[in-house]
């Protein structure tokens, strides 16, 4: 099998743990997948360097409950059905949406000031 050498220029001297790591990701996956793998990391990295990667539930929810009022909260839970239909829209899961539910809830107990 023949095999060939890359040199890349870095911005930080990497420690003999990450240089390990970096060959034993080369000699296992094929070229393809490796990058592929480091397109995604760059994609992922420019979108936390700018402030707008928002991933997992938690932002999801966050998002959904953000500057909601109570009376709002009340509205939404009265016209659940139409909520939840609107949420699957969007890709939510049913998770996703009961633990939106939850919070609405506890967001029409309170009284808006």
């Amino acid at each position: 099998m023949e095999r060939y050498e890359i040199k890349i220029p870095v911005s930080a001297k990497p420690t003999d743990t990450q240089i390990k790591k970096i060959q034993d990701c080369f000699a296992e996956m094929p070229i393809d997948e490796v990058i592929a793998g480091l397109n995604f990391a760059k994609n992922r990295w420019a979108a936390k360097d700018a402030g707008v990667l928002k991933v997992g539930r938690k932002s999801i929810i966050n998002k959904e409950i953000h500057s909601v009022t109570s009376e709002q909260a009340q509205w939404r839970l009265k016209n659940w059905k139409m909520m939840i239909a609107n949420y699957r829209k969007l890709g939510y899961s049913y998770p996703t949406i009961s633990r939106i539910k939850k919070h609405f809830v506890d967001m029409s107990k309170k009284r808006s000031k």
